[in-house]
């Protein structure tokens, strides 16, 4: 198709600021996929944050772009899901929709529908409007897009800084991971870190249950596989950590050693077979990579260590953790769900209704 106005988007980036800066127009800050949407007509194209086509896997959004957005524009916004209840964001349905067989994605489609939360206006018939000030560009995406659903909604904005403020420790009941500020008086700089976020930051001690080795170096540690108990008392896995410096990784490596024991008598294993499965969550292929190999070292469950993370997606952290440091003082039986921050509870629905 013939794109409206402009040739593919490089989306606008933030760089993560530890406070709320004042003086700044400020939207939640939303956990889906990011993408820029180019409608011309009955022709729709979505790319993703690094603008390759991602049109496929959403067709309900595709006919909701259709029916909520202007007939000739290009929109900036992310692509979310919501739980069953509408409660939250369901950030593990999204990632179920990244699946080759056309067949699989339009049941998604109709059995986890996801829409298109809507923050930028990038042009509208016939006018780029990247070169107008922030403000500028919300006013017409506030008097062109309605924004009230049921397939395509208009974050909220708001310039008051105690507001944004109680967004940030809200609406992470509902799913999003912080609070996005702009300048008013920014144009739309692609491709660059123009904007701050304000994302929540945690720590939690965890069980070192494992270990995959660098990609380079079959002596060196990639990632270091983490756990938590249960309330049943099983090792749940929560992520990963990785954020060593080359020369640690080799030296992790061999002081590990002494900890890796035999598959069987690992906690996954058993907790996978008593459950029925074949093989522990960890060494399941990739939704993204089916032929990556997920296979780990397994560890016995001694060693304790100090991770940041932002928030959790259901029973795991959502990204990837970052090292603080091993703690030799925690007994490994410590490390429960009970010493994570439980966020309040707050309705998606109040979030999209502005």
């Amino acid at each position: 198709m013939e794109l409206p106005v402009m040739p593919p988007v490089d989306p606008m980036l933030a760089r993560s600021v530890p406070q709320i800066p004042p003086d700044r127009c400020y939207e939640p800050k939303w956990d889906g996929f990011r993408a820029i949407v180019y409608r011309d007509g009955d022709d729709v194209e979505i790319g993703s944050r690094n603008t390759k086509p991602i049109t496929r896997y959403f067709p309900e959004v595709v006919d909701a772009i259709r029916r909520e957005l202007p007939a000739r524009c290009v929109v900036d916004g992310e692509i979310v899901i919501a739980t069953p209840d509408a409660s939250s964001l369901d950030f593990e349905a999204l990632l179920q929709r990244i699946h080759p067989a056309d067949s699989r994605v339009r049941l998604l489609a109709r059995e986890t529908p996801a829409v298109l939360v809507a923050f930028d206006l990038l042009a509208l018939g016939d006018d780029d409007l990247t070169g107008l000030p922030y403000t500028e560009r919300r006013a017409r995406l506030e008097a062109s897009v309605p924004g009230t659903g049921p397939g395509v909604y208009r974050t909220p904005m708001t310039t008051d800084l105690a507001e944004a403020g109680r967004w940030f420790e809200v609406f992470e009941g509902a799913g999003l991971d912080g609070v996005v500020a702009k300048d008013p008086a920014s144009t739309y700089q692609q491709g660059k870190r123009v904007m701050a976020k304000i994302k929540h930051e945690r720590t939690a001690d965890c069980v070192v249950a494992g270990y995959r080795t660098h990609k380079t170096d079959d002596r060196a540690i990639g990632s270091l596989l983490l756990g938590i108990y249960d309330d049943q008392g099983a090792l749940a896995s929560v992520g990963v950590t990785s954020s060593f410096p080359m020369a640690r990784r080799r030296e992790l490596f061999d002081e590990l050693q002494p900890l890796v024991t035999d598959a069987a008598d690992h906690p996954w294993t058993r907790e996978a077979q008593a459950a029925g499965t074949r093989t522990p969550r960890e060494a399941e292929g990739s939704r993204w990579n089916a032929g990556k190999d997920l296979s780990f070292t397994p560890l016995r469950p001694e060693r304790v260590v100090e991770v940041k993370y932002d928030h959790m997606e259901g029973p795991r952290f959502r990204h990837t953790t970052q090292f603080v440091r091993w703690r030799p003082d925690r007994d490994p039986a410590s490390c429960t769900y009970d010493q994570l921050d439980h966020p309040v509870r707050f309705s998606l629905g109040e979030v999209l209704a502005g």
